[in-house]
């Protein structure tokens, strides 16, 4: 089942007015979160450069850079829900110190996600954010994650070759679009013809990475860069991927086999917020961990998110149906995950 049955007792409207204050993004709040953590992020990047390998300085700096980046990268999915026509200097910052150096421009990521919260499309066979790894064989739970390992070089495929290529050639241009411009989870996606839920500007950010890219790879090449440099963004970008696999993979229950379509209340309960765990701000950041509130309230921002999941437990009338959709710790949702794809085998 992809939701329990009374899923249509929820109650969505005083959920909503609980919470209709707190709908407002603070800018401060976005800007100095971004800022800390891209110097933390690039700061120690560099650190990682100009160290020796592997002492004690050097894993820190490489620790300290792969969480912060991770953060900065995870705002991708704050961006995607920002009011139209806002944020836009945020978002060009963001994509200047971010998406064009990790190789995740906005475009890979803003239409896409549209889709994911749409009723007519969560959790069915269009939906490329969406797998029925609850439904389905343990093994593709442990593949998704070793996808990590090639992602990075995936998308560096993606911008330093079939970019150039794409230009020349329509069908290649066509398969990079739809084969491989999309963060989502399911390989057999295909991305719908540009519209305007991608963005007026996809195209220039596809160009600005892939100069970013070429730029980093001619330093390189003429020795003005170190090859380390090449090495270490793998690694960082390899922990940004596993990461966010590892988030993705407790973010929801997945038990849709992709043929139901689910109303606003059935997104929830097929979601997760996790409560606990003093490590959740770091593998779930930006307010990811309170997902299942998320798929409430999509335009909440993220830095509110926690307080309303507080006010809800508290003031809705019957909670119950909310607190169903609760872990403890990361590891209790994937070991429900696991727990649900085992019963499924066993029918």
């Amino acid at each position: 089942m992809p939701a329990p049955k009374n899923s249509e007792d929820f109650p969505l409207q005083e959920a909503r007015a609980l919470v209709a204050h707190l709908m407002k993004p603070n800018p401060i709040i976005y800007w100095v979160d971004l800022l800390a953590n891209a110097i933390l992020g690039w700061g120690g990047f560099y650190l990682v450069i100009v160290t020796p390998t592997f002492t004690a300085l050097n894993i820190a700096a490489f620790i300290v850079s792969a969480f912060s980046l991770y953060r900065v990268a995870i705002f991708t999915h704050e961006l995607v829900h920002l009011k139209k026509g806002s944020f836009k200097i945020f978002i060009a910052f963001w994509n200047l110190i971010a998406g064009f150096p990790l190789l995740i421009p906005s475009f890979t990521y803003q239409g896409v996600h549209s889709d994911h919260h749409r009723r007519d499309t969560y959790g069915t066979k269009e939906d490329g954010e969406y797998l029925p790894f609850g439904a389905e064989q343990h093994w593709k739970i442990v593949v998704y994650v070793f996808l990590s390992l090639v992602l990075p070089l995936l998308f560096l495929v993606r911008f330093l070759i079939l970019t150039p290529l794409s230009w020349f050639n329509k069908t290649i241009a066509n398969y990079a679009w739809q084969r491989a411009s999309s963060l989502t989870i399911d390989l057999d996606y295909r991305r719908p013809p540009p519209s305007k839920l991608d963005g007026e500007h996809w195209r220039l950010q596809e160009l600005c990475t892939t100069f970013y890219v070429w730029t980093v790879a001619v330093l390189i090449y003429l020795d003005i860069l170190p090859l380390k440099v090449a090495f270490v963004w793998y690694f960082v970008t390899l922990v940004v991927f596993t990461m966010n696999s590892l988030r993705t993979l407790g973010a929801h229950a997945y038990r849709n086999p992709g043929d139901v379509k689910m109303t606003v209340a059935d997104q929830f309960l097929d979601s997760i917020d996790v409560t606990g765990g003093i490590l959740s701000p770091f593998w779930a950041p930006v307010g990811l961990r309170f997902h299942a509130t998320h798929h409430l309230f999509p335009q909440m921002p993220y830095h509110s998110l926690g307080t309303a999941h507080d006010l809800l437990v508290k003031e809705l009338a019957n909670n119950e149906l909310y607190l169903s959709a609760t872990r403890r710790n990361l590891w209790h949702a994937l070991n429900t995950l696991w727990q649900d794809s085992t019963l499924s085998q066993n029918k």
